[in-house]
Order: C-alpha cells, then structure tokens, then sequence
C-alpha cells in the first residue's frame, strides 16, 4: 500500500500501465469473436466502461476520457488523430491498438490532473 499513498507518483499519468490495462480490458470483450456488426455496440460499450473502471481502480487523481473504434477487417484505410491543450506535466494520453483476424479496435484515452 506504500505506492499507492506515495504522492507525486500517483500523479504521473503511466501510458504503459494503461496500454497493459486497456489491451486485458479489449481481451475480455471480445476475446476470440469474429467480426459482428450487431455486437459491435456492445463491445465498444464495454470496452469503454471496463476501462473506464480499471482506471478509477488505480486511485490517481485524473478525470479520463475513452474512446473506442472497431472496424472490420476489409482493406480500407483508417486514419485518426487528436490534438490536446493542456498541462503535458500533469495530464497525458495513450492510444491502445488491437487486432484479431477479423477486425481492428483503437482506444484513445485522456487523462486530465484533478
């Protein structure tokens, strides 16, 4: 529990950890699943609240901001980006790529200091 009490630490926004928490979030979603367009909703909403609740679990003072994409697999381009104003000593952002055979899935996060 020391770490966790340990101050300047807990405030510095870690896009490793989050990629690592984020990717198990996608993993535990859709897992194996094959493209399906009438569970992509689904999987997007979950994806989004299970990261969401990994990261409040870690007890840092941020308030998060998730994002996530899912796109077949068909050959198409698909191109993002994201541009932030804020204090890039305190808040920070990571963006977590996944695929399986069938599909893509990107989740964007934004965590800003309290």
């Amino acid at each position: 529990m020391e770490e966790y009490n340990s101050g300047d630490e807990q405030a510095v926004f870690n896009a490793d950890d989050v990629n690592i928490s984020v990717k198990e979030c996608i993993e535990g979603v859709i897992g194996g699943a094959d493209y399906n367009q009438s569970k992509v909703n689904q999987w997007t909403a979950g994806i989004v609240q299970h990261s969401l609740t990994h990261l409040v679990k870690q007890g840092r003072p941020f308030k998060y901001i998730v994002n996530c994409t899912i796109m077949q697999k068909s050959g198409a381009g698909l191109h993002t980006a994201n541009s932030c104003y804020w204090d890039t000593a305190a808040d920070g952002s990571c963006t977590v790529r996944w695929e399986n055979r069938t599909m893509y899935c990107v989740v964007g996060v934004f965590a800003v200091a309290l």
